[in-house]
């Protein structure tokens, strides 16, 4: 059983929530969020060389991005159906009477089908919601959920909320290049660039949980200039509802911050933007020099 000290652990529920908020280490919730709001946090792994590591526990996006340079073979792996059913007996004993349980897309991971295997063992019923998206656009969903538990709604209405704010997350990202993402398979429609990968800079976007080309450029400096102005039609696009933003990087520390900067002084008040390390798993498959925007309107009635 998961308990404050165990590495897949992040975060004690409070007993008096009675729907508890499980999620997996791809959603890259900031600690301090993760404490703050009671979410319990399962894993993926990467494996490095061989070795096998728990993303945010025992394994660095440094050293991933340095593996994936040194052309080190890198790979990732799904919590297994223990694992989960771990944090859904936890919180169970924390006092729970339900679990929604918000996961990375199934279309990227086999993530959703552990967290189904071990819902059907659970002492208590939960909710798995496949957020068909990841990153932040999914970490805002599932802070939503939070909230939405904190204020007392059902399990069924939480998990509603969670999947509803994924869908209407805008996520856009610039890789260096395509090449770790035909390693790992996850390269979909976007497959079509490659022929002439080593001529473009590519810009690529979630849909549906998959990833799809949207623009070719020449350099890397166009292309996260496309990048901002698309940001920033996202943000138009979802009016007045306030609007959060994550700029995710790998070991590209530095132009993510530029365009923090840039984003934070062409938004309204009602935006807030986040500069956010993106992981070790995903890292490891879109590779260093990625920069990606996550844009999620906030649900009706405000910011959870």
């Amino acid at each position: 059983m998961l308990n404050r000290h165990d590495p897949g652990f992040a975060g004690r529920y409070p007993a008096r929530v009675s729907v508890a908020i499980v999620t997996d280490s791809t959603a890259y919730l900031p600690a301090e969020l993760v404490a703050s709001h009671g979410i319990w946090v399962v894993p993926l792994h990467v494996v490095l060389g061989g070795q096998q590591f728990c993303e945010g526990v025992d394994v660095t996006t440094a050293e991933v991005a340095a593996a994936l340079r040194k052309f080190t073979s890198v790979s990732t792996s799904r919590p297994s159906p223990q694992a989960f059913l771990d944090a859904y007996e936890a919180a169970a004993a924390s006092g729970a009477n339900a679990v929604v349980s918000v996961h990375i897309s199934s279309e990227m991971s086999g993530t959703v089908e552990s967290a189904a295997l071990a819902a059907s063992q659970s002492p208590i019923p939960v909710e798995v919601v496949d957020s068909r998206s990841m990153g932040m656009a999914m970490g805002y969903a599932v802070l939503s959920a939070a909230g939405a538990a904190h204020r007392g709604l059902d399990a069924k209405t939480v998990a509603a909320i969670a999947s509803s704010r994924a869908k209407a997350a805008t996520v856009i990202f610039y890789v260096d290049t395509l090449e770790h993402l035909r390693r790992g398979g996850r390269i979909g429609a976007a497959s079509a660039l490659l022929g002439s990968a080593l001529a473009i800079k590519p810009l690529l976007a979630l849909s549906d949980g998959h990833i799809k080309p949207i623009e070719k450029v020449r350099t890397s400096a166009r292309a996260l200039s496309r990048l901002e102005e698309l940001a920033l039609q996202a943000v138009d696009a979802a009016g007045d509802c306030g609007v959060d933003i994550a700029v995710h990087h790998l070991d590209s520390q530095t132009r993510a911050s530029d365009l923090v900067d840039r984003l934070r002084a062409g938004v309204r008040s009602a935006t807030t933007v986040a500069l956010v390390e993106l992981g070790a798993v995903l890292g490891a498959h879109v590779g260093p020099g990625t920069i990606a925007v996550a844009v999620s309107p906030r649900p009706p009635g405000g910011k959870d």
